[in-house]
């Protein structure tokens, strides 16, 4: 067992079976200050105040209150800093291969996504630098994509394909990603993107009809089917199609939508039960309106926002309508290229206006939940995985996005076990 005594604030307490935060709830969360916690067995044991922390019985039975642990525990001495779960990052495309920082320079003299993604730039070029890229140099250069992410606090990562746009390089990401799954100690959820874009060689109708026939060996490797259902990618038909095809393999729907304009990809998300909706920058009335009573969590991407100098999501708007937010890192070569979810706490802040503990909310049990995992991680709640992250002394909720930059983190735990 590992004690860790001393909290300052243990913050992100979330009761048991509770899967995701809508509405006004978003602006709660437990707090306990002067606190202990205990980790047995890689999950959250117990937690309470220093003044009841048990001596000399196993954490969780009822003894007489005192300060001090037993000497059969290891013990870690916070010395007044925060515990918080570790982020949960439920929208990424970090296994690709090379670069794009020359559309940085195209971004900064003035072209627009579209405008780049039209002259053979954008996803097309990934797709490109990825066929020409070996498996194993591949799962290298994702690798420490994914080792930065675990160390700036990230403990549940969902990753997508959709870099490869043929069958073949499709398959080759999703065993890249089984690799990485099966490498970390952070919790990994796959996403089969084959619909990001028409592959070269294709005409659009081909390129569709490939992607559902491939559905079933791709069900062999993920847990989502995801499209790019905006404009200039794929419409709501072809989404239709795709979605349908990946729930006969047993695949759940996420979506991409409301990037680039109001898609109706939202509207198609929710009839087939997605379990997300990502993006969100443009979104009207009408797209509120069909989440609500939903199952389907609203993603939004500030990362992306923030870099294309695109509009934000209305964040708050949602949440005013009784809907929960979830945020995501979008961790991408193109569009957001940083996979840190701090920031992306701190922008739901400064961008979106966002409160502290919604946007700590938005980062943790709601992310967890669009990737499925809400009862596994995400929250301090005895029986959850114990992915927790431990602060330097005098570290606070509202420090964490207010100071933004400055170094926050003292441990990362991720399943009961210190980050190496």
């Amino acid at each position: 067992m590992i004690l860790i005594k001393n909290i300052g604030e243990l913050v992100g307490i979330v009761p048991a079976g509770v899967l995701r935060k809508q509405g006004a709830e978003m602006a709660e969360t437990g707090v306990l200050r002067d606190a202990w916690l205990a980790i047995e067995d890689g999950k959250i044991k117990a937690f309470g105040k220093m003044a009841d922390l048990p001596v000399g019985k196993p954490v969780g039975e009822p003894v007489e209150p005192t300060g001090i642990p037993g000497p059969d525990r290891e013990s870690i001495d916070a010395q007044g800093g925060m515990v918080l779960p570790a982020f949960c990052d439920s929208h990424t495309h970090i296994v690709y291969a090379g670069s794009r920082d020359g559309e940085f320079l195209d971004k900064i003299n003035g072209l627009s996504y579209e405008e780049i993604a039209a002259r053979g730039g954008g996803i097309l070029n990934s797709s490109d630098l990825l066929h020409e890229t070996s498996e194993d140099e591949l799962y290298e250069q994702s690798m420490a994509r994914v080792r930065e992410m675990m160390g700036k606090g990230t403990g549940a990562i969902e990753i997508k394909s959709g870099y490869g746009l043929n069958p073949a390089d499709e398959l080759k990401m999703l065993r890249v990603i089984r690799r990485i799954k099966e490498s970390v100690p952070a919790l990994v959820r796959v996403t089969f993107l084959g619909a990001h874009a028409v592959g070269r060689g294709y005409t659009h109708e081909e390129y569709v009809q490939a992607m559902v026939d491939m559905m079933p060996q791709a069900a062999e490797y993920a847990d989502f089917v995801d499209v790019f259902c905006d404009e200039g990618f794929f419409t709501v038909e072809d989404t239709d199609r795709l979605l349908a095809a990946g729930a006969a393999c047993g695949l759940r729907p996420k979506i991409h939508a409301n990037e680039l304009a109001v898609s109706g990809g939202v509207q198609v998300g929710v009839r087939h039960g997605a379990l997300s909706v990502d993006h969100l920058e443009r979104t009207g009335d009408a797209e509120i309106e069909a989440l609500q009573g939903s199952e389907t969590m609203p993603t939004m991407l500030p990362g992306s926002s923030f870099f294309l100098g695109i509009p934000f999501g209305r964040a708050k708007e949602f949440i005013g309508a009784g809907l929960g937010v979830a945020l995501a890192s979008d961790y991408n070569p193109g569009s957001s290229p940083s996979g840190d979810m701090r920031f992306v706490m701190a922008l739901g802040c400064i961008r979106m206006r966002l409160t502290p503990v919604q946007a700590l909310n938005a980062c943790t049990l709601n992310s967890a939940y669009a990737m499925g995992l809400s009862d596994i991680t995400g929250s301090i709640t005895p029986g959850k995985r114990a992915d927790l992250l431990l602060t330097r002394p005098g570290w606070t909720l509202t420090k964490l996005p207010y100071l933004y930059q400055t170094p926050f983190l003292r441990t990362v735990f991720l399943g009961g076990q210190p980050l190496e």
